[in-house]
């Protein structure tokens, strides 16, 4: 299961280890279809941490990582942004991403 981040526990969450993270809102159409996606991901893939953001509550997260459209996914190593892509991707392609990023 993802963990909700917050603007107290991004740092902590995010510090390290390989976190994707995904910036989402509630009204979003395609955030909702990538949730259950990035939900299965979590518990096929221990080695990985998966974190949501909620833009509506979280503004400054959303700001500070210049999130201008959603679903916006970042991949962080050791709290380092190292890959990130925007809009809904296929579980094949998020798998492939999170591969390359290990």
């Amino acid at each position: 299961m993802s963990i909700e981040l917050t603007e107290a526990n991004f740092e902590e969450k995010t510090a390290s280890g390989l976190v994707l993270v995904d910036f989402w809102a509630p009204w979003c159409g395609p955030c909702k279809m990538l949730g259950p996606i990035i939900d299965e991901l979590s518990n096929e893939i221990p080695d990985v941490t998966f974190a949501k953001v909620n833009t509506d509550t979280e503004q400054k997260l959303a700001v500070d990582f210049g999130i201008r459209s959603i679903p916006a996914v970042y991949i962080l190593k050791d709290g380092e942004v190292v890959d990130q892509f925007i809009g809904l991707k296929q579980k094949e392609e998020i798998i492939q991403i999170i591969d390359k990023n290990k």
